[in-house]
């Protein structure tokens, strides 16, 4: 009887709300499988917009990239702070979150069309329905397991139905290349932020666990950084036996902004410092600014790759602000979701100081080796001045 009970409950337990003060929380490997299937998508999205601005279709291949990494980053941030509430790691749950990871292969394989000259959003939004679809039933688990925050879970899993409704019904109209059709859109993407607004302050607040989301963040902007050391490692393999002195500058570049960003993320001030919804959402939200920038950054660098080799006819200041524009934006990124917040006195803007200058690199005859200055040089002023400013917390390990 033991055994059969063990069975029973290794494939079917109580969906249970985690202890959002637990100790030693820590990522679990379906999470970090999770996060590199989101990944494949995400450097899909980038190739796409690597492609559009090579091709000085950057107009347009910014828009899509920005649709198509919504869909990305809303899905896998759904699933990250839902884990972190409920995850009871049971056969069902296992599988449950298996379907997501289809959906998110599902809209990898239809990013390259959504970026071509009449974007079809068939793939995309079929495998983000999916992977919605795959958390209604992990809320409405969810709801049955918790009474305490029933109304909460119930509000999701209906809000998230409702808006994956809206989106069939906008995939039916494939009105993605209008301005109408682009509105639309905008109401869609505006629906789902809205589902957590709603649905969280209707009980208390899912027992997410605050260190355990923060390192869930952490370690996929690691990843998405990944992608400038991937275009690094192209420009070194564009040698074909002659040396080009110009692509060593750009891989050592490439070297030095990725390590820049990684180190003004993970500063010593704690990112998210309380449980408070309005912070929270903040945090959360705010970070997709942070994601779809450092993506775009590899997507700079891979332009300028084009560039150098002549397989595209752009100035090089074009690539130079391909790489520039990111660079700045996840910056102002990080002032916005922590720096505000956990800085005083002259630390606090000193990233967006250095942003601006490293835009402002290019224009003044300085290109590429002045934006990897400005963004190294703001990360070591900025945390010297915020560790003059406010003794450094402990970092929690």
């Amino acid at each position: 009887m033991s055994n059969a009970y063990s069975l029973k409950d290794t494939i079917l337990r109580p969906l249970l709300p985690r202890d959002p003060d637990e100790h030693h929380r820590a990522a679990t490997p379906l999470e970090l499988l999770f996060d590199l299937v989101s990944v494949i998508a995400i450097a899909s999205a980038a190739a796409g917009l690597h492609h559009a601005i090579a091709e000085n279709h950057a107009s347009q291949g910014i828009v899509i990239y920005l649709i198509a990494f919504f869909c990305i980053w809303w899905a896998w941030m759904n699933f990250t702070w839902f884990s972190s509430a409920y995850d009871n790691d049971d056969v069902v749950y296992r599988l449950l979150t298996m379907i997501l990871m289809g959906g998110s292969l599902t809209m990898a394989a239809g990013i390259q069309i959504l970026f071509s000259a009449s974007p079809d959003l068939t793939m995309v939004v079929l495998g983000y329905v999916v992977m919605r679809l795959a958390m209604v039933l992990l809320w409405l688990r969810a709801a049955y397991h918790d009474p305490a925050r029933r109304r909460t879970n119930v509000a999701y899993a209906v809000g998230i139905f409702l808006v994956q409704i809206y989106w069939l019904i906008f995939l039916a109209t494939q009105l993605l290349s209008t301005g109408f059709g682009y509105a639309l859109w905008v109401l869609g993407a505006l629906l789902e932020l809205a589902v957590p607004a709603i649905a969280e302050p209707l009980t208390k607040n899912t027992p997410w666990h605050r260190h355990h989301i923060m390192e869930r963040y952490g370690l996929l902007n690691i990843i998405v950084l990944g992608e400038t050391l991937l275009a690094g490692s192209i420009a070194l393999r564009q040698f074909a036996g002659e040396f080009n002195l110009m692509l060593v500058h750009t891989a050592l570049s490439a070297l030095v902004i990725v390590f820049a960003l990684w180190w003004a993320y993970f500063a010593r001030q704690e990112h998210l410092g309380s449980h408070k919804l309005t912070r929270a959402l903040q945090w959360g939200y705010g970070h997709f600014f942070i994601f779809m920038s450092g993506a775009a950054v590899g997507a700079g660098f891979a332009v300028l790759v084009d560039i150098i080799t002549h397989h595209s006819e752009l100035p090089l200041i074009v690539g130079d602000y391909a790489v520039a524009i990111p660079v700045a934006i996840y910056f102002a990124s990080l002032w916005f979701v922590r720096d505000r917040f956990a800085c005083a006195g002259a630390g606090r803007y000193a990233l967006l100081v250095f942003g601006l200058l490293g835009l402002a690199a290019p224009a003044v005859g300085f290109g590429l080796e002045g934006i990897a200055a400005t963004a190294a040089l703001g990360v070591i002023v900025r945390n010297w001045l915020a560790t003059r400013s406010v003794p450094a917390p402990s970092v929690a390990h």
